[in-house]
């Protein structure tokens, strides 16, 4: 029996899960399903894919964990908090969510290279049960599960209400930030919208980078990609990217900006959401069976992106999973965020060497953070 892989996602909503969606992750998925089987209020209830439980089944061992909260105007035509204050509170929420989960002995979170170092010394010597969850054993005591590590990560800027609030991210964690999510924003624009970087937005990226704050180019509108590239001389990656040439949409990158984070040393985390996957996906009609979408085809984003790059050093794994949906806009050979475990196999199927699939599934990422936290 092959040793399941060591995974690092680099993209997922954990804490707006737990807080928006009212789902214990600590809790069996089938478990979180049947909560959920009678609810009407979200388009994805029962049709979630990830929790604690099987994040370690998948050997998940290390995520980003993000925070989000968009500040939408009077007039703004996406849902989000009416004041960048409103917007602060709920990030702030969201962390002490985090620091629960740390307490009960969860998840650890990851702030620097020598807890990186150590926490992944921990997984890979870990035993694993029969059912493929790892855990440690302690003399005296009866084995324990190994906590999930976390980076703190923060998905739109908006909730940054001066500078001196992004000085306390830092202290409190944030270690990586996306200045844009989907339409305008205070500091940058994002999915959908146009527009360069606002004066607040360049004064940003110049604080990013004296705290050492790794910038996330995910969701940048292509004007302010541009501008970014123009000012940022710092570590930076695109936690859940996927290629516009395969899937036609702002959303993706064009080649030109993959071959940009790629020049800069940059890692492209794959994300299996079904929109940015395929091409022609009408959201809230489509279906995967409509597209006889499997997890293979992210084989094919991960196969443009190498040609691009001239290697496989430039891709990762950011899944973007329960962001907003579940099971009903993924691949249908997806139950949970367990079965990442059928993409090595996939990979060398196409003849990626093990280094390769190794650097896919976790190790570029990592690279990516040890070089930002020398």
């Amino acid at each position: 029996m092959t040793e399941p892989a060591f995974i690092f996602d680099v993209h997922l909503d954990l804490s707006m899960n737990a807080l928006e969606w009212n789902r214990d992750l600590r809790w069996p998925l089938e478990k979180i399903r049947r909560w959920e089987q009678n609810m009407k209020d979200r388009v994805d209830r029962g049709n979630g894919t990830v929790c604690l439980p099987e994040m370690r089944k998948g050997r998940i061992g290390l995520c980003v964990g993000t925070q989000i909260g968009r500040y939408s105007s009077y007039f703004h035509r996406l849902p989000g908090w009416n004041s960048p204050e409103q917007a602060w509170a709920q990030t702030q929420g969201q962390l002490e969510w985090y620091r629960v989960m740390e307490e009960q002995g969860e998840m650890v979170q990851i702030r620097n290279r020598a807890q990186l170092d150590k926490h992944l010394d921990l997984w890979m010597k870990a035993p694993v049960s029969d059912d493929g969850t790892p855990y440690i054993v302690e003399s005296k005591k009866k084995p324990t599960k190994l906590p999930i590590g976390y980076v703190l990560s923060l998905e739109g800027a908006d909730s940054i209400i001066t500078l001196k609030h992004l000085e306390r991210s830092y202290e409190a964690g944030l270690r990586a930030l996306g200045p844009a999510h989907y339409g305008p924003g205070r500091y940058a624009h994002g999915t959908d919208a146009e527009g360069p970087l606002t004066p607040a937005g360049k004064e940003l990226l110049k604080e990013m980078r004296q705290l050492g704050i790794l910038l996330d180019v995910t969701h940048l509108c292509d004007e302010c990609f541009w501008d970014a590239m123009d000012l940022w001389d710092g570590p930076l990656w695109a936690s859940h990217q996927n290629c516009r040439a395969l899937a036609p949409w702002n959303r993706q990158f064009a080649d030109d900006q993959i071959k940009e984070v790629c020049k800069r040393g940059g890692v492209l985390g794959m994300a299996f959401d079904a929109i940015m996957m395929v091409p022609g996906w009408v959201h809230l009609r489509s279906k995967p069976s409509d597209f006889q979408l499997k997890i293979e085809r992210i084989c094919d984003h991960i196969d443009h992106i190498c040609q691009l790059a001239g290697s496989a050093k430039h891709v990762g794994i950011g899944t973007d999973l329960d962001g907003g949906y579940g099971t009903e806009q993924v691949p249908m050979d997806m139950n949970s965020i367990a079965d990442l475990q059928t993409l090595p196999g996939l990979l060398k199927k196409r003849g990626y060497s093990q280094s390769d699939i190794d650097g896919i599934m976790w190790k570029n990422m990592v690279d990516v953070l040890r070089r930002a936290w020398e």
